[in-house]
């Protein structure tokens, strides 16, 4: 599933060719919005949330995709062949100049921008990790929906995941971060002090800024993908396992490095 970094990259992508442009035309793979109620409309802004891309039209509706695990979003010049059959495209967006084109994603809809506020997958949210204007108390509110008594049974790394306690981060940048910060995935998070958790906010926060201006793939992982091969830092090898949580992730770690304190 792509994470924040990467919705961060691909909204700046897009951005940079249909941000004050008018829509030509504009199709859904069906059943999926109506989408045709856009075309004439100027598009104001495309970012990021989370794991969600949204773009806003002049017209007061508001578009989202949430990509899950195979979902993508492609942007071609007029008449270039796609890289991917047309029967994958979920939605076609066409303007002067650029053609883009979100493949494979289950979740395409259309709103008005008014009740973004309302929107049951938005509104639940935690703070951004990627949002320019994450401050203190972004990380103070992260720490206190953290702090929530709803979670202090869990893992931290099933924590991490949750989108309503922060969003963006995701099973690369999860397993970084503990890793980071030498943090035992398997710890529940009331036997993590205030300060512990501060910290894993922070990093998480800063590799996925330091990963978001990257190109994909440029990313150094310490433990990511690694089990079996030394530990950068001291050399014991990589473990890694499945955690039994709501939406099953491997979890990787050093047992040396990140062992139960």
């Amino acid at each position: 599933m792509p994470e924040g970094d990467t919705l961060c990259r691909t909204a700046a992508g897009l951005r940079a060719h249909l941000v004050g442009r008018t829509v030509t035309a504009a199709r859904a793979r069906r059943p999926g919005p109506q989408i045709e109620r856009v075309v004439g409309t100027t598009i104001e802004a495309v970012e990021s949330q989370g794991k969600n891309l949204l773009i806003r039209f002049d017209n007061g509706l508001e578009l989202r995709t949430h990509l899950r695990m195979n979902g993508s979003w492609h942007r071609y010049r007029p008449g270039e062949r796609w890289r991917r059959p047309e029967a994958r495209a979920r939605l076609v967006i066409e303007v002067p100049g650029a053609v883009a084109v979100c493949f494979d994603a289950p979740v395409v809809e259309l709103f008005e921008q008014r009740a973004e506020g309302l929107h049951p997958a938005i509104s639940a949210l935690g703070p951004d990790l990627l949002d320019p204007a994450f401050d203190e108390d972004a990380a103070a509110e992260a720490l206190r929906r953290l702090r929530d008594p709803a979670r202090a049974a869990m893992m931290i790394s099933e924590a991490l995941l949750d989108q309503r306690a922060l969003a963006g981060i995701g099973n690369i940048w999860r397993n970084e971060t503990l890793f980071a910060e030498r943090t035992d995935p398997f710890a529940r998070i009331e036997t993590l002090d205030d300060a512990h958790l501060r910290r894993l906010v922070g990093t998480a926060r800063r590799l996925l800024v330091e990963s978001a201006s990257l190109a994909p793939g440029r990313q150094r992982m310490h433990v990511y993908r690694r089990s079996g091969r030394p530990c950068p830092r001291c050399g014991t090898l990589i473990k890694s396992g499945r955690l039994a949580t709501e939406i099953p992730r491997t979890a990787y770690w050093c047992p040396r490095c990140q062992a139960p304190s």
